[in-house]
Formats: structure tokens, sequence, C-alpha cells
């Protein structure tokens, strides 16, 4: 679908695809304010109810859609898309995230876009030390039993590929942290723990104690310093992966001091076990694979970003972990179909869904 004019008709013209989810909706508000970006060409399967400044919104299904024609003429293509659920079903979610992937590579190509800007991951390297940072030649086979890691992995091989079929594109590969902001709490909620957790939970000072698993320690950043990062990326002469979170690491006494309760100790294979429970029993959508991911991701270096994109986050990891949880409980989000607040027919309508067999 060819996007309706609604741009400044100067600067540059830069597509995001998947503009509607958390990092999307940043990004379309941060290239927005620039005054070098002319025009921004959102895509997204459900066009939204949200106005954005100097965005024209194309409606496309990257697996099927024609984005050559959406892709024609901009200068920069940035690819967000990526479908979490439902991990029951892993040939969906490979067929949007891993083909749907490779067919925006190839369209940016065809269209002759100068520069593609893609989001891979932390969740694109393999298991690595928690104690000291790598940076971005640590190698990224993801962990083979997660779909979210195994694809964030495949897409890093075809860009491989797809860099040294087309050295005249400039390609850069953004791997940020777990990203958060209040207003995709929803989302995450369900995504990531489903319709059962009661928002009490998540107020400081409710829960008596917190697991403290071997391994846990995970970066993360604000979502709004995610995109400021892809703007970057966007507007410099930079090339190849950047590692993109901030400080802290998050371990289980600064997720603990966030909720004021006390840390436990807990060997990982219980909550393992519980958790795959759940997820068999569709409690949950979250599978016990993306636990195990966690638990063996390397903590990144981020001095290439800072160097060489420019970039400094203006939030802390526990800043944003704080808004998220004030998302929460506020039970925010956007007037966007992936960051609603809440679906039609609230939790129900999410317990319908088969949690974690249908998107």
């Amino acid at each position: 679908m060819t996007p309706a004019r609604g741009g400044t008709g100067s600067g540059l013209r830069v597509v995001v695809v998947g503009a509607t989810g958390n990092v999307g909706t940043s990004l379309v508000e941060t290239l927005g304010r620039d005054p070098a970006i002319g025009t921004i060409v959102g895509v997204a399967r459900r066009p939204p109810r949200w106005p954005a400044p100097k965005t024209e919104w194309a409606e496309a299904d990257i697996v099927a859609a024609d984005l050559v024609e959406i892709f024609d003429g901009a200068d920069v293509v940035v690819h967000l898309a990526w479908l979490f659920q439902p991990t029951h079903r892993p040939l969906t979610t490979w067929r949007v995230n891993a083909v749907g992937g490779r067919r925006v590579f190839a369209a940016a190509a065809r269209a002759g876009v100068p520069a593609l800007v893609h989001a891979s991951s932390i969740g694109a390297y393999s298991p690595g030390p928690k104690d000291r940072p790598v940076d971005e030649s640590w190698p990224t086979d993801g962990w083979p039993t997660a779909g979210y890691t195994r694809e964030k992995a495949y897409l890093e091989r075809a860009l491989d590929a797809f860099e040294q079929q087309h050295p005249e594109m400039r390609v850069v590969r953004l791997r940020p942290g777990f990203t958060f902001k209040r207003e995709a709490a929803s989302q995450q909620r369900r995504l990531f723990t489903g319709p059962l957790l009661p928002g009490r939970l998540v107020r400081p000072g409710i829960v008596p104690v917190l697991p403290d698993l071997p391994g846990l320690r995970f970066q993360a950043l604000h979502t709004a310093d995610a995109a400021e990062a892809y703007r970057l990326a966007v507007l410099r002469d930079v090339r190849g992966a950047f590692n993109v979170a901030a400080e802290p690491v998050v371990d289980g006494r600064l997720l603990a001091d966030i909720l004021r309760t006390r840390p436990v100790r807990l060997p990982a294979g219980p909550v393992r076990a519980a958790l795959a429970l759940a997820w068999h029993l569709h409690l949950v959508p979250a599978s016990p694979h993306l636990l195990d991911a966690v638990l063996r991701l390397p903590v990144m270096d981020t001095t290439r970003a800072r160097t060489e994109l420019g970039w400094t986050p203006r939030h802390s990891a526990r800043e944003a972990i704080e808004e998220f949880l004030h998302g929460l409980r506020s039970t925010s989000g956007m007037p966007t179909a992936p960051l609603t607040p809440r679906l039609s027919g609230g939790r129900l309508a999410e317990a319908g869904t088969g949690i974690g067999q249908r998107p």
C-alpha cells in the first residue's frame, strides 16, 4: 500500500517498519522533532489512531505486502517489526520475524535505499560472561531453544550475507538491552506475564521476597534512549553493530530494592520448572526457554555506541524499570494496536487467545 503523503517535503525520508510498538512510537516522536527529517513513513499491520508529526502511515504486512513500493524514495529504512507471540506456534513467529525480516532487507535493496538500520538485540548474543562486558565482536548465535533469540541470531546471519551482496548500502545493527517505558507496560504484561498478573503485585512493599537466580544479571534502558540511538544511526555515517544499554546492570538485588522487598537466593531449576508448567498449561505466554536465554546473556560493553555513535542515555536502567512498573500499576498505553492499554473484552479476551497460542 502506497502511503498517503503527509510530510514536509524537505529533509530525509525515513521509513520505520514496525512504527506503532514500544520502540517504534518513541522513534517516530524523536524523528519528528529533528529538523533534518522531512518525512516519516510509519509501516504497521494496523494503522493507529495516533497523529504523529511529519508522519504518514502505510498499512502493510511485511510477509505479503509490496514493500518496494513503500520504500521507494526513502533515504533510510529502519526495521523494528517483531512478533513475540505466539510462543506455542514457533512457525508463526519464524514466518514473520525471519522470513519477513529478509523481505524487508531485500525490498530496501531493490528500492535503492541508501541505508538500512536493523533492530537486533542483546538476545542475538551467544551465552557469555556476567562479570565482564563483551563488545560487538562476541558471537551472535543466540540461544537455540528460545524463538526470540534464535530468530534474532538468524537475521544477524542474513545481514552478514546481505552486506556482502550490497556493499553500496550502509547497514547498521543496534543491539539494545531490554527496553522499557510507561506507555509499553500493558503490552509487555500481555506479551510476557499474561492476564493473571495482579497489578497490586508490582507495588513496592507488597511482595515479601523476590527470587534471586544464578545468572540473573541483565541490561536495560529507557525506550526514549533506544530511540535516540536509532535516530543517530539514521543520521550519522556509521556502519556495523552497536551495543546499547544503560547503567547499572540489573540483578536480583536491584530489583528487590526497587520493589522494597528482600532478595532470596534460589536455584534456577525449581523456578524454571514452575514457569515451564505454567507455560504448558497456557497460564503465562513467556516460555521457559526465554528464561534459559536471559540467564545466559552476556553483559554488553557500550563503548562503541558512546564514542562512534555519540550516544549517551538520559535515564538509568533503574529509572526505566521504575517507570515500567508505574505503567503496569496505572494500565498505561497509547492509541496504537500494540500499545493499547486494554484489549476489547479485557483480560478475558487475552485468555481467549490461548495465552501463547495466538498473536
